[in-house]
């Protein structure tokens, strides 16, 4: 009979979830046999089995690396931020930023499909993330990843491990990464105002028209003179080139010199920047709001069904 390891009842805990003797239990019936343990657990535990690729991963850092003349960013989501703090999760997420740099994979999937061992799981990064699941009890993921080899210098910055950025730039490298600092500082959303997409502006055109128009029905209600549709089309416009400005690089604010944009400064330095790129951890994803009571409800309720 095949010897039962800890490293095997990780990771099958790390693909059902179930509880650990549970995964001992089934790796022993089936001698050994991943596949086989694994379908013995979804029979036993139902939907029991499985449910921690389906937990919502909010939290999670991102990681950057440089291979050469190549750099790399990477966001990896977990459930809590206590695991954010966990040395092997920190070292996995190192590494993907690295096989991202180093070899360039089209997607997720072919980035989990790369050589690489880990805490004795491997051989597979998707596999050391499928162990670490089960060893630490989390749900993992790798979000989202980009690569830089344009052949332009790289500025890089990380706030602690939620807000990275990367720049892509020539000309002077303090001024680089003041500037990647800024971006993560004020979270612009394009290089200049003729970048900002188009969704972006007609929905602030959208806000500041129903804007004036709460304004002109205040104005009738109160007995005061309704603007001009040309002065009412002016104010419109006027807040949407205000809000172009709020959120294009050139046109901010230098965060060390607000006397100045960064475009001026930029140009002060005789440097140029190309590109950004800014990943705020857990951006975008909707987070769990638990329910304390509700739960301990529904486990009573589990309980006095079970007995």
């Amino acid at each position: 009979m095949a010897a039962i390891t800890a490293s095997m009842v990780a990771e099958l805990r790390g693909k059902t979830d179930a509880p650990m003797m549970e995964c001992k239990r089934a790796l022993t019936e089936a001698e050994g046999d991943m596949v086989k343990a694994e379908e013995l657990l979804r029979v036993k535990l139902g939907t029991k089995a499985g449910k921690a690729a389906g937990r919502i991963t909010a939290e999670g850092v991102v990681a950057i690396a440089r291979e050469g003349d190549a750099g790399a960013m990477i966001e990896i989501n977990c459930e809590t931020d206590f695991v954010t703090k966990n040395d092997s999760f920190l070292a996995m997420a190192d590494a993907a930023a690295t096989l991202v740099a180093r070899h360039d994979p089209a997607d997720v999937e072919a980035l989990g499909a790369l050589a690489y061992e880990q805490d004795g799981f491997g051989p597979t990064l998707e596999e050391v993330r499928k162990g670490l699941i089960g060893k630490i009890g989390e749900n993992m993921s790798f979000r989202r990843f980009k690569r830089f080899a344009s052949g332009s210098k790289l500025a890089t910055y990380l706030h602690g491990t939620r807000i990275g950025v990367v720049v892509e730039f020539d000309g002077d490298e303090a001024a680089a990464k003041d500037v990647a600092m800024h971006v993560a500082a004020m979270k612009p959303v394009a290089l200049s105002s003729a970048d900002v997409p188009a969704e972006m502006v007609e929905r602030e055109r959208s806000v500041a028209a129903a804007k004036a128009a709460e304004d002109a029905a205040a104005a009738v209600a109160n007995g005061k003179p309704v603007q001009s549709a040309e002065i009412v089309a002016k104010r419109i416009e006027g807040g949407v080139q205000k809000y172009l400005k709020e959120v294009s690089l050139f046109d901010q604010s230098f965060v060390k010199n607000d006397k100045q944009t960064v475009a001026a400064m930029l140009k002060a330095t005789n440097t140029t920047v190309k590109a950004f790129t800014l990943y705020v951890v857990g951006e975008g994803i909707e987070k769990k709001v638990d329910d304390f009571a509700a739960e301990v409800a529904a486990q009573v309720a589990s309980a006095k069904q079970g007995a």
